[in-house]
């Protein structure tokens, strides 16, 4: 199930974001602070490109890249293809 970060409350958009840039294997070499990795992905989001995942069967949240989601899943959100 997709996710539009536009339905969720800023604080919890921001924690969100957070916590994927801090977790396990995503320090990539890109040296960035916090912020800086924070609005980075904002930025990926906003646009597009990675949207939010919600796995209703674990109750996980994952991003994933837009070309990675299936065409049926973008087309039940309503969020269309490219």
């Amino acid at each position: 199930m997709l996710i539009p970060h536009t339905l969720l409350d800023p604080e919890t958009f921001l924690r969100l974001l957070e916590d994927f840039v801090t977790r396990d294997g995503t320090d990539n070499g890109y040296d960035a602070s916090l912020e800086q990795r924070v609005e980075r992905l904002r930025r990926l989001i906003e646009r597009g490109e990675v949207l939010i995942v919600f796995h209703p069967e674990s109750g996980d949240t994952s991003l994933a890249h837009r070309r990675d989601v299936p065409a049926e899943l973008l087309q039940d959100a309503g969020t269309g293809q490219d």
